[in-house]
């Protein structure tokens, strides 16, 4: 269980990456990258830290979502694909979030071999 929360915290920042990469935004590429780190932090902090760069993230997703949705529509093109493979991505995020637990030990890596 632990394995799938990690993955879906590593995906979620991932993929934020590459929107800010794709943006031009490379400080807040690199710093999404590199969120997950705050899962190796045994502190009482870091995991409340990252839900909310996780919950934040997921609002960008759907920020981005409905300006790339009016675009769209505005254009007449087609929008339903893009609105279900944002929504997943929004839903994905938020459930990365959800995973992380208020204890450090819940989520984090697991210690080197």
């Amino acid at each position: 269980m632990r394995a799938l929360r990690t993955t879906l915290v590593v995906l979620s920042a991932l993929l934020l990456g590459a929107h800010f990469l794709r943006a031009g935004q490379i400080v807040l590429a690199g710093a999404s990258v590199l969120a997950p780190l705050l899962l190796a932090v045994r502190r009482p902090w870091a995991p409340v830290v990252l839900r909310v760069l996780l919950l934040l993230a997921a609002a960008e997703w759907g920020r981005t979502a409905v300006v790339l949705i009016r675009r769209r529509a505005a254009g007449g093109e087609s929008w339903t694909r893009l609105a279900i493979v944002l929504g997943a991505v929004v839903v994905l995020t938020a459930g990365a979030a959800l995973a992380v637990r208020g204890r450090p030990a819940d989520v984090a890596l697991p210690p080197p071999a």
